[in-house]
């Protein structure tokens, strides 16, 4: 009997069909997270004249927003690991398609914030979870690019809600862009049909049928049987501890707290610029299709910071790209609150756009990768979880700056000190005391 090492069979394999399926279908769903989370900044112009609301009680919405989306990433986080990922991201595609839809129904501001705030449980939870999916069945070698392409889906999103609102908005109305959110729910049962269940759920169940089949296409080669030794015992040993203990043992406690702060200022950053991007370039005197173009350039930046800082993670570390970004990302915002020249704010806008989100799609396999992986769901959820604290803030705080003198162009200024932050936050990080996988040729790998 053999006894296989599944983490090195999908540390080891090589990009197929079956990795291109689940890729595809972890960019389908993250695509449409960014098109909702975009949509509130996008349709806020006009909203707040339709249901005759201040920029402060706005900011407040989107706050409450946030909550839902925090609580989301702790519960379907520490879910996912019960009743599997696949079926927690299926109810949350339901939740975020299904609601948002409803919410560009809703009368007035009262009912589109409790429909938001569910439909935000959804968007909370999908996202470390397709992390965690797309980071587990990934080759080791191109593991951070490829979660950092798939999250270019978060920012093909967004630019697929900022090009309808640009062309569709002013004659259709705010509301249209809520109703396409359904296309999700709509394809469900094809999702379920074809994306694979974790090997980590299988593992802890003992089905071997089923680890053999995902092996087989993982590695076609492999000639993988339901009788092969897949380390049951050695898996469960390892999941007796509770996951949310595990994050801290081992002498992970400094390391996670450092995760902590820095998704939290990342969040606080990406949040504000999301919801008040469009808003602040309308009060600077842009027009609103051309206000809703920063909005694009930003989102266009994200896919360039992720797919740059993918390629560069896998020649000079991971760490060392993630402090970079953070401290090119503050420089960016100060200058970005001094200048009046249009190209240099769009190409600034296109720094910030990679230095935020395109940071974030870094720092989330980063994150996942750093612990074992029978609790990296619920490392990176909890860590994501505590990180929407500060997207909490970010709304109420920047709406705050606007309703003063201040120019709302200086309102960027603020987004330096987080980036700053952030920066140090990875500077703190212990990696000694990670669990990155490791790639072992398979002539090395335990037989018996």
């Amino acid at each position: 009997m053999r006894t296989i090492q599944t983490s090195q069979v999908l540390a080891n394999s090589k990009f197929n069909k079956f990795h291109l399926l689940v890729f595809l279908w972890c960019f389908y769903a993250i695509a449409f997270d960014g098109f909702d989370v975009a949509l509130y900044g996008i349709g806020l112009p006009l909203m707040m004249e339709d249901y005759n609301i201040t920029i402060v009680e706005a900011g407040a919405i989107s706050s409450y927003s946030v909550i839902g989306t925090m609580a989301g990433t702790f519960l379907f986080g520490s879910l996912s690991d019960i009743i599997g990922r696949k079926k927690a991201i299926a109810i949350c595609l339901f939740l975020f398609s299904v609601f948002t839809f409803l919410s560009g129904f809703a009368p007035n501001a009262d009912i589109f914030l409790t429909l938001r705030i569910v439909a935000a449980l959804g968007l909370g939870g999908v996202m470390p979870i397709l992390v965690a999916v797309m980071a587990e069945y990934s080759p080791k070698k191109k593991r951070a690019l490829t979660v950092a392409i798939m999250y270019c889906g978060y920012s093909i999103g967004a630019i697929c809600a900022s090009l309808i609102g640009m062309y569709l908005m002013e004659s259709l109305g705010w509301r249209f862009l809520y109703w396409l959110s359904i296309l999700p729910f709509l394809t469900l049962p094809f999702f379920l049909k074809q994306f694979p269940e974790s090997v980590s759920y299988h593992l802890l169940r003992k089905q071997g049928d089923k680890i053999a089949s995902i092996l087989n296409k993982v590695d076609p080669d492999g000639n993988y049987q339901a009788t092969d030794n897949f380390e049951y015992e050695r898996f469960k040993e390892s999941t007796k501890e509770y996951p949310i203990k595990k994050v801290f043992s081992e002498k992970r406690i400094l390391s996670t707290l450092a995760f902590w702060v820095a998704v939290g200022c990342s969040m606080l950053v990406i949040t504000g610029l999301t919801t008040w991007l469009p808003k602040i370039m309308l009060e600077s005197g842009h027009g609103i299709a051309s206000s809703l173009s920063f909005n694009l350039v930003l989102s266009v930046g994200q896919i360039t910071g992720s797919i740059f800082g993918g390629i560069l993670v896998g020649r000079i570390g991971h760490r060392r790209v993630l402090i970079s970004m953070f401290f090119i990302g503050a420089l960016s915002f100060i200058f970005l609150s001094l200048t009046s020249n249009s190209l240099l704010l769009y190409l600034l806008i296109a720094l910030t756009g990679a230095c935020t989100v395109g940071t974030q799609n870094l720092v989330n396999p980063y994150i996942s990768e750093f612990y074992p992986r029978e609790i990296r769901a619920t490392g990176l959820s909890i860590a994501v979880g505590v990180g929407r604290i500060g997207g909490i803030l970010a709304p109420v705080a920047i709406a705050l700056l606007l309703t003063t003198n201040l120019t709302p162009q200086h309102a960027f200024m603020a987004f330096a000190i987080p980036s700053l932050l952030g920066a140090i936050a990875f500077i703190i990080v212990q990696e000694k005391y990670a669990s990155f996988d490791q790639v072992i040729q398979p002539e090395e790998q335990r037989t018996a």
